[in-house]
Order: structure tokens, then C-alpha cells, then sequence
């Protein structure tokens, strides 16, 4: 789901950009038949499992993604709340930080989605169910042990990549209160001065932001800033947290302008 905008005009694709896309998509498939195998090796053996984030590491470069890193993620474990910009995200977070991630329940419909992120450690979240909000606890704490880090993105959908919507921070029960040993960090994806071109907005569809991506000749330039992780104080409850992130990445925002 994306933020609501004007209505979205899907672009011409050149001859040139298809046969990118369906390069790309190859390479991207002869990743997951490399990888698919491993994991489930590593996962036999009980050893500590990379490939997921070899994987979408991997998604990232196929897609000519140039990523630079800022700061770090926290050593002991981290839960990440980052802006939303377009698909690109999470192969790029996950390459960043081996983090798994938080996802609408409605994705775990998807057959080939709910694998892929299964593997990953996703944990999907009824956001309307409050009944759940127990299950989510220990599937939070259960991802956290196994990769580290767990993102989530408070926006709810996707922006522009230029401004932030209000961070919802029922999307945050259950960090409510935090693990302990678990940083809060806010993360800024910043796609730079082509952002508009990158964003997922108005009503584009998924495939069409997916595809759009794919047929680029350009690389895409983007940074990962791992923010200051929040103090206690701005993780007393989930208001709190969601209010100092979202001004975290705001003030890192204004900065680089």
C-alpha cells in the first residue's frame, strides 16, 4: 500500500528498459535457486542462518542499487524504525543490517511472498487485532534473537522520500515496553536527489514501481543513516518512541538540505 496522491500515469517502458527488467529478474531468480538450498542447509545444521540476507542483499546490487552506510546499527540488537520510500527498502535495510522485518498480515496471503518471508523471519501483524498483540510479542523477541534487528515502518505505507508522514505507533504495541537489550534506532533511507523517481506514491502499483526500478539505466544511489538510538526516556511507551524517531529523522532530514 502507498500514500495517496494524484493519479498515477504509468510510464512507457523502452525496448532497452524490458530487456533490462527481464535481466535482472533472471539474475535475481538464479539468486534465490543459489541461495533456497543453503539456507535450508544452514537451518538443518542449526547454524546461525545468512542467506536471507545474502539474498536480499543481493535483490539490492541486482537491482544497481549503490548503498552507503552511516552510522551503525546497535551491536547487542536493534529494533529499526525507518521511513518508507518504495520497495527497494528492505532488500536494501536487510542488506545493511541482516534485519528481518515487520509486515501486514494481508502479505501472508501471498503464497511466494509469505515463503520468501518466512525465511526471513518476518513477523506479520493483524493491525487490527488487538487479541494478537501477545503473538506479536514473542514472534518480535523470537526475530530479534535470531537476526538482531527487526524493522518496521512506522509511516504505514510508503511517501515521497522528500517529507514524513505521521508515524503510527500502534504499529509499535509490541514494543510496548521494549525487550530488554533491545536499542531503539530510527533509520533514514535517503535516495538522494532522484527520490521522486524512486518513490512508490499516488496510484502506482506495486509491479509497476517494481518494474520502473528494474528497467533503470542508471544506478541508485542511496544512503542508510543509522541514527543516534533513542534514551530511555523517549522509549518509555510507544507514543513516546514513535514521536522522538519520527523527529530523529526529521532533524537528520533538514540537516543534509
Amino acid at each position: 500500500m502507498n500514500a495517496t496522491a494524484d493519479t498515477f500515469d504509468r510510464p512507457a517502458i523502452s525496448l532497452v528498459g524490458r530487456a533490462r527488467i527481464a535481466l535482472r529478474i533472471l539474475a535475481m531468480l538464479m539468486l534465490l535457486v543459489a541461495c533456497v538450498p543453503l539456507y535450508y542447509l544452514w537451518r538443518i545444521l542449526h547454524l546461525h542462518n545468512p542467506w536471507p540476507r545474502i539474498f536480499l542483499g543481493g535483490i539490492a546490487r541486482v537491482a544497481d542499487a549503490r548503498v552507503r552506510i552511516e552510522g551503525a546499527p546497535a551491536r547487542k540488537g536493534a529494533f529499526l524504525l525507518a521511513n518508507h520510500v518504495s520497495w527497494l527498502d528492505i532488500p536494501v535495510i536487510s542488506g545493511a543490517s541482516g534485519s528481518a522485518f515487520v509486515a501486514h498480515s494481508g502479505l501472508a496471503d501471498v503464497g511466494l511472498l509469505k515463503w520468501l518471508c518466512e525465511m526471513n523471519d518476518t513477523v506479520f501483524v493483524a493491525r487490527h487485532d488487538r487479541r494478537s498483540v501477545h503473538t506479536q510479542v514473542e514472534q518480535v523477541r523470537a526475530a530479534l534473537t535470531d537476526t538482531g534487528a527487526l524493522t518496521v515502518f512506522p509511516e504505514g505505507t510508503t511517501s515521497d522520500g522528500l517529507s514524513l508522514l505521521p508515524f503510527k505507533s500502534s504499529l509499535l504495541s509490541a514494543l510496548d515496553p521494549p525487550p530488554p537489550g533491545i536499542a531503539i534506532q530510527p533509520v533514514w533511507l535517503d535516495y538522494g536527489p532522484d527520490v521522486a523517481r524512486m518513490a512508490w506514491v499516488g496510484e502506482e502499483h506495486g509491479l509497476d514501481n517494481f518494474l520502473k526500478i528494474l528497467a533503470r539505466r542508471r544506478s541508485v544511489p542511496v544512503t542508510v543513516h543509522f541514527l543516534p538510538p533513542l534514551t530511555a526516556d523517549e522509549s518509555i511507551n510507544r507514543k513516546v518512541m514513535a514521536t522522538a524517531a519520527r523527529e530523529r529523522i526529521i532533524t537528520a532530514m533538514s540537516g543534509a538540505r
